[in-house]
């Protein structure tokens, strides 16, 4: 049995934060009904290419697995019924469309009737804002692109929709907290996310640099703006990434690259480190050049200082299989990340794979 046996949810997300966190409630064990309009559907049935053997989206399959299928044209006023009637029966309903478009559909939070019911919404930018949100604009406009890239180069965003997971997994986490208050209750209540607050919160030690110190964090390519050294450095076949946390990592990592740094006053303490970079990262950089990645991995790790080459997603996921970790799910032949979830009792399952539309 799941954690979540028993709790059905009524999905009327699409793209990205919305179903990621539905397909967490069904990896966890809800029964999750995927709504979708007539025609394209999930608009990321369409975003391609690559696209799967099966001709469908690798976008799509990504977040929808652990989910049943449904088609209900909301404009009209039989698949307005129907939803109107999944909702009264659900226990969660999470939806991310226009503030305002389920209040036309007589799906709003106050129309639907049913006091139990989590209802949980993904917006941009607030309720009370109607601009849409998209995940490069959200990068753009609250600070992340400021930050990622070289220095002296243009703002970048991150490889992969960061601020949509963000959201998605805080949308999670307040669900789990209003099932959990309604367990006491007996009453659901409202649940509100949007990308620009999650994106502010995932930014954690640089968004408190600005609030407590003043700072104006900028761009520093692969380097750390409080630890050091953090950074990718050139081996002689391919960068290889040491994360120093600490004096004793430190002093670890001189003794195996066979210099004599540890006690030096510009690198003796992490903050005159951070002061030095330049030349601690000169120093040490000459001394990597000389061997290959996998020469220093083994040194390194033995020495107990943390680093690791610059894989490719595909060599991430072989490491993972490595490690024991199991990180691919496979069901109908399609194929998806696991959840890093693990529990003892009530452990994740993986029932269905993504929908047909």
């Amino acid at each position: 049995m799941g954690a979540l046996d028993g709790i059905l949810v009524a999905d009327f997300s699409r793209v990205l934060a919305g179903p990621l966190a539905t397909m967490t409630l069904g990896d966890l064990g809800a029964d999750v009904v995927k709504v979708e309009r007539p025609g394209p559907g999930d608009d990321t049935r369409t975003w391609g290419p690559p696209y799967a053997p099966t001709g469908e989206s690798t976008y799509f399959l990504s977040v929808n697995r652990n989910k049943r299928g449904l088609t209900l044209d909301l404009a009209s006023p039989a698949g307005r019924e129907a939803a109107l009637d999944l909702a009264r029966r659900a226990d969660v309903l999470v939806e991310n469309f226009a503030p305002g478009t389920m209040e036309r559909f007589g799906l709003g939070y106050e129309q639907i009737g049913n006091p139990r019911l989590v209802y949980a919404s993904v917006t941009g930018f607030g309720r009370g804002q109607p601009a849409p949100g998209y995940d490069f604009l959200i990068q753009a406009v609250g600070g992340l692109m400021s930050i990622t890239g070289d220095p002296g180069g243009p703002p970048t965003k991150a490889g992969v929709a960061l601020v949509d997971v963000l959201a998605g997994q805080q949308l999670t986490s307040g669900i789990l907290a209003a099932l959990y208050v309604r367990e006491r209750t007996g009453r659901g209540q409202r649940v509100e996310v949007n990308l620009l607050s999650s994106l502010l919160a995932g930014l954690v030690n640089q968004a408190s640099a600005v609030l407590n110190a003043g700072a104006a964090p900028a761009r520093m390519g692969n380097r750390h703006p409080s630890i050091a050294p953090y950074e990718a450095f050139d081996a002689s076949d391919g960068p290889l990434a040491v994360a120093v946390g600490n004096d004793g990592q430190f002093a670890r990592l001189c003794a195996a690259l066979g210099l004599d740094l540890a006690g030096d006053p510009r690198f003796a303490t992490n903050a005159a480190r951070v002061a030095h970079r330049d030349a601690l990262a000169g120093a040490l950089g000459a001394v990597f050049a000389g061997e290959p990645v996998a020469h220093w991995v083994g040194a390194l790790t033995a020495a107990g200082v943390p680093c690791g080459p610059v894989n490719s997603i595909a060599e991430a996921i072989a490491l993972a299989e490595r490690l024991g970790l199991a990180p691919v799910v496979e069901l109908d032949g399609r194929r998806s990340v696991a959840s890093p979830i693990t529990m003892s009792e009530t452990p994740v399952s993986y029932r269905r794979s993504p929908p047909t539309h």
